[in-house]
């Protein structure tokens, strides 16, 4: 047996494994869409004995997907880490991104209730450091908490799941984006009365 063959058989697990997080996450995000497993396998370019042999059913495919977004979220989380005044936009991003995986955050809303906190305190964990770090220098208001992203989550969420038309459902979600992020008032006007 040649040496390198092991290594090479890692290597090429590695990169299925990867192809088919990708792919399932593709399908998995689509509103409506069968995840079947032939074609998870078919987009990540695969055989199915390939999918099942990293994958036992579509269960363990769909929470590994989980687990693989919200990796990459912290990933994205991360690399903000030290830029305070870029958290809008990391902020703005990740709701951008939570609308087009509008699939996958319904199918987390299936999960038991334990599960979903898990995942729920996962993502307030990871925007927790940037969050307090944009607070500390004045580019969000100082009341503001973690636990306030979750509302903020929630909101965009019901917005984007308010119609089946699933652009309708992006321009809604992109206009309360819009809305949640840079006011309903005027700046400078929102404490101003026309009353007596």
């Amino acid at each position: 047996m040649l040496y390198g063959t092991p290594a090479t058989r890692r290597r090429d697990a590695q990169r299925n494994r990867a192809a088919i997080l990708e792919a399932a996450s593709e399908v998995l995000a689509e509103d409506g869409a069968v995840a079947l497993m032939p074609e998870i396998a078919r987009r990540a370019g695969v055989g199915q004995a390939t999918l099942y042999r990293h994958f036992a059913d579509r269960h363990a495919l769909t929470t590994a997907v989980l687990a693989y977004q919200l990796e990459l979220l912290e990933l994205r989380v991360a690399a903000h880490s030290g830029h305070p005044a870029g958290f809008r936009d990391l902020l703005r991003e990740t709701l951008h991104s939570q609308i087009e995986l509008r699939g996958l955050v319904k199918l987390v809303r299936r999960l038991d209730n334990t599960l979903q906190e898990r995942y729920r305190q996962r993502v307030i964990a990871a925007f927790a450091a940037p969050m307090s770090a944009a607070r500390d220098h004045g580019y969000v208001r100082a009341d503001l908490v973690p636990e306030d992203l979750s509302l903020l989550f929630t909101m965009v969420q019901g917005v984007a799941e308010g119609t089946d038309d699933v652009d309708a459902a992006r321009a809604a979600a992109d206009r309360s984006v819009d809305l949640v992020l840079e006011g309903v008032f005027q700046p400078d006007r929102g404490l101003v009365s026309d009353g007596p």
